[in-house]
């Protein structure tokens, strides 16, 4: 990605790196075959209160703005 875009900044995630994000066992349980068949035949359904995902689509609306805004 640094070589893609060299004038911008890149901070890793975990900034610090205290955590084992980067191996996390769940995550390794997905695949692109399996994330394929989840968008082709739209399962597992997830059900959630509307108040609980109004919430949850805060920050992550928050951080749509703040990255257009920065022009990423």
């Amino acid at each position: 990605m640094m070589k893609a875009s060299p004038d911008k900044t890149f901070i890793p995630a975990p900034p610090n790196n205290s955590c084992a994000c980067n191996d996390c066992p769940h995550m390794k349980l997905n695949s692109l075959e399996k994330l394929y068949l989840c968008m082709e035949y739209e399962t597992p359904e997830i059900n959630m209160d509307e108040e609980l995902r109004l919430a949850a689509k805060r920050p992550i609306d928050r951080m749509l703005e703040i990255s257009k805004a920065a022009g990423l």
